[in-house]
């Protein structure tokens, strides 16, 4: 994953939108900026002018049939997938695609501004301290600090095949960025890891994680636990700016030996990370995104009460 100057597929007028499908992952993305693929990656072109909700609406059908087979290639498989979608008079009912996503759509902004207020998030105010930390960014003084040194030796998942997982309730984390890498919620017998920790997968992706989980072979755990989770958001930021700028692909998978040896850019007091300005920094840089998310989410309520009440 990266940046080229030659895109192979270009987004204009006549090719607004392209979906992409990962082999791998059975995964499915949409892209409407010009781009282009490695290897496992599938590229459809829609063939007639669709909406996004539509397009929605059809992969999420699509891929409810395809079954999970592992890090196998799934392709061969999802392009024979038959799979139901809304009829009218014998066409695909695009009416009624694009309305019942617009009902959901309005239905789950409800559910997010309910969470946003019961949770607090809604408040985004920053205080006095987060206004300081924000005002003198320019000011701050980085470090350089290796990954090992800072938190001890990452620790590594174990495989677990899919045919051999039992359901049940930990989170089990795989590579990929679909559900953030959860590929399954199991009760087998496996290592746990600790929440407010941070995993780096074999793509060199870094997440927080702010639950207990299992992971599988392919997934670096960094234990940061001991830190205030702000900090550890701070952290995996700056992680993911090291890990995930290109140089680790199927071709080359990133391990917990990779994590040992990275070398990342932190803020600093008197020579030390200065972890009490990330937490701040984290709740400051956190205030002004919920703050984007409330203000969308009740423009998008008004927009819709006032299309059904017209």
């Amino acid at each position: 994953m990266g940046y080229i100057d030659t895109p192979t597929y270009i987004c204009n007028e006549e090719s607004k939108i392209y979906v992409i499908f990962g082999e791998h992952t059975r995964s499915f993305n949409i892209a409407d900026t010009s781009f282009s693929i490695l290897d496992n990656v599938k590229v459809l072109k829609p063939l007639k002018e669709i909406s996004l909700n539509q397009l929605f609406f059809i992969i999420s059908s699509w891929k409810k049939e395809i079954p999970n087979l592992g890090y196998a290639r799934h392709w061969k498989v999802a392009k024979n997938i038959q799979f139901f979608l809304p009829v009218k008079n014998n066409e695909i009912d695009f009416d009624f695609i694009e309305e019942f996503i617009s009902e959901l759509q309005a239905e789950r902004l409800q559910e997010l501004q309910g969470y946003l207020r019961v949770t607090g998030l809604s408040n985004y105010t920053l205080n006095e301290k987060e206004k300081n930390a924000i005002a003198r960014l320019n000011e701050i003084e980085w470090g350089k600090f290796n990954l090992e040194k800072l938190f001890g030796k990452a620790t590594r998942g174990k495989r677990l095949k899919s045919a051999d997982r039992i359901s049940g309730l930990l989170p089990f984390v795989t590579a990929g960025e679909t559900d953030t890498g959860i590929s399954a919620f199991i009760g087998n017998k496996v290592d746990v890891f600790n929440a407010n920790t941070i995993t780096i997968d074999m793509f060199g992706s870094a997440k927080y994680r702010n639950y207990s989980y299992g992971a599988d072979d392919h997934i670096a755990v960094v234990h940061c636990d001991h830190l205030m989770k702000e900090a550890v958001l701070f952290l995996t930021s700056a992680i993911h700016k090291v890990s995930n700028s290109g140089q680790f692909s199927y071709a080359r998978n990133f391990y917990a030996k990779d994590a040992d040896q990275l070398n990342i850019s932190l803020p600093i007091k008197n020579g030390i990370p200065d972890y009490e300005l990330m937490s701040i920094l984290g709740s400051a840089i956190q205030k002004l995104v919920i703050e984007d998310v409330v203000k969308y989410t009740d423009r998008e309520i008004m927009g819709y009460q006032q299309v059904i009440s017209s």
